[in-house]
């Protein structure tokens, strides 16, 4: 997959700088998320990748979109991301998939648009949430949406709307990759 990869120390500044924003110690936020302080240290220092169910359960904690954490563009009027200026997170052992943000207007964009690939390797089973609805279209392979407890067969081109709250995680349905545009809508 063509793209700039994120620096990790780029999100742990984000983390950092939205945490100390909302005027919460490192042991505040990470026992808000359910992780520890250690871990949020590490995240925050750009030690180590972070998981986008972790990076998830950040942005929820903080109010801000998963989006503004990685996007590595300025705000503007009009935002156009060619294709191989795109901004990854790549996938690691602790990450559960390749995450792409689309041309995401703003931090305080009611949408996030993303391309998300999830390997046929992937071995995260546990579900997250977040504050968002999610709008998904499979661009790409089958994926197995488990919801709220249910298993959904999804194939190329089908597509789904959901709310975020309820439990949920994109699985490889067979040995080949899938690629997922997901939009997360913020609430009013």
């Amino acid at each position: 997959m063509e793209g700039h990869f994120i620096d990790f120390s780029l999100i742990g500044n984000r983390v950092r700088q939205a945490r100390l924003n909302k005027q919460l110690t490192q042991q505040e936020l990470s026992e808000r998320c359910g992780f520890t302080k250690s871990l949020l240290s590490k995240i925050e220092n750009g030690r180590i990748s972070v998981a986008i169910a972790s990076l998830s359960k950040i942005a929820d904690n903080l109010e801000l979109p998963i989006s503004w954490f990685i996007e590595q563009h300025e705000e503007e009027d009009l935002v156009i991301v060619p294709a191989d200026k795109r901004d990854v997170v790549s996938e690691r052992d602790d990450m559960g998939y390749s995450f792409e943000t689309l041309a995401n207007f703003s931090r305080f964009s009611p949408i996030e648009p993303t391309i998300i690939t999830i390997d046929p390797s992937l071995k995260r089973v546990e579900p997250y949430h977040h504050k968002e609805n999610e709008f998904i279209y499979i661009l790409e392979g089958k994926v197995r949406l488990s919801y709220d407890n249910s298993i959904h067969l999804m194939h190329k081109n089908d597509s789904a709307y959901f709310k975020g709250e309820k439990p949920h995680i994109f699985l490889p349905a067979n040995n080949d990759r899938a690629r997922v545009l997901t939009i997360f809508i913020r609430q009013a």
